[in-house]
């Protein structure tokens, strides 16, 4: 049998979405309730598949990265609690537990990229002869493994988008791809908290990103935190401070990559792209080669979440429309490849045409 996985989280200053509980190797998640920020900084602590998925699907626990390693460790975390002997009856209830996940949010690639992989690995293992608790510490560390990828792939993606920064430059960023939406640095940020440890000077513009406000309570938060400066605008707010030459560069994250070079990521990115384009600002997508869906030949083959009407029309619990209203409330919008400068990877920044190298970096 495998020894127990050995695993300590470096304590550095980035705020961690999630992590696995360093003294029970079971994987035991601490997560950050992220719909209590900025207000609160509570975390949640679980071992239970059911609640996982809940975290997921009120997004206690989001951004694409995140959610995949999330899904990863409570698919493990549950794995260890199933009390049986037969292989057969633990593949299928660990199954169970992949399909439920699965079914939390529709958009994010991740999430069925790291599930797919952990269950493959799984299902791999169960041919050769050893016993479901081996099993059971093999997709541990399956999932940690996502983890440590994911910690890698941040700081990666952080090196490579650092040569686009310049000293006092204006940065825009929509939604949250940082520390909070990731295992680490995040992606869209990774390149600011890089520069800010090299103590390069500049200014974040964080959209407020409506109807969540994903960019107001979480990125200018956690930015703060480590004092990066940061100024938080209403989303409608994009194009005056384009106008005014404060933006010299717009780097988002994505949750899902077509084969093209199409990408989806919150609501509200695709107009701040059409704006860099008037306004002649590159547009960046900062995403891991695990956000790539290469089976989808473009942007409008991707699944686009719908969410509750009552996000909008009862923003954080106060009636701000007619309480009868009909609502569209797509969680994500697609962002065509052509208003992309780039989009930079852990495997490098990838510039136009993007079809073939999205192809290579899967390949490679």
């Amino acid at each position: 049998m495998l020894d127990p996985v050995s695993w300590k989280l470096d304590s550095g200053r980035v705020i961690r979405a999630f992590e696995p509980d360093i003294d029970d190797y079971r994987g035991k998640l601490r997560i950050i309730d992220q719909t209590l920020l900025p207000e609160q900084l509570e975390y949640i602590e679980t071992c239970d598949v059911k609640e996982v998925y809940a975290c997921i699907k009120r997004l206690a626990v989001r951004g694409a990265p995140a959610i995949g390693c999330a899904a990863a460790l409570g698919l493990a975390a549950g794995a260890f609690r199933v009390v049986t002997a037969d292989k057969e009856k633990f593949l299928n209830t660990v199954k169970g537990f992949a399909d439920e996940l699965a079914s939390s949010r529709p958009t994010a690639v991740n999430l069925f990229w790291a599930l797919n992989r952990c269950t493959a690995k799984l299902c791999a293992s169960a041919a050769d002869d050893g016993s479901v608790d081996t099993l059971k510490i093999i997709l541990l560390h399956e999932a940690l493994d996502i983890l440590a990828e994911d910690i890698n792939m941040c700081r990666t993606i952080g090196e490579y988008g650092l040569s686009l920064l310049r000293e006092g430059a204006g940065i825009l960023t929509h939604c949250n791809a940082g520390a909070l939406a990731t295992g680490d640095y995040g992606t869209a940020l990774s390149p600011m908290y890089a520069a800010h440890e090299r103590g390069m000077k500049f200014t974040v513009y964080s959209d407020e990103t409506r109807p969540l406000l994903q960019g107001s309570r979480l990125t200018a938060w956690e930015l703060s935190q480590v004092g990066i400066d940061v100024v938080s605008i209403c989303d409608n707010m994009a194009a005056q401070v384009m106008k005014e030459g404060k933006i010299d560069l717009v780097i988002v994250g994505s949750d899902r990559i077509a084969a093209n070079g199409d990408a989806a990521n919150k609501i509200g990115t695709y107009g701040v792209a059409v704006l860099a384009k008037y306004h002649h600002i590159p547009f960046y997508v900062a995403a891991p080669y695990s956000t790539v869906d290469i089976t989808l030949e473009h942007g409008g083959l991707i699944p686009i979440e719908q969410r509750d009407g009552d996000e909008i029309r009862r923003g954080f619990g106060k009636l701000t429309a007619p309480e009868k209203v009909k609502v569209y409330n797509p969680a994500f919008d697609v962002t065509p490849h052509e208003l992309i400068s780039g989009i930079i990877t852990e495997r490098g920044i990838l510039t136009p045409p993007f079809s073939h190298k999205l192809k290579e970096i899967i390949k490679s």
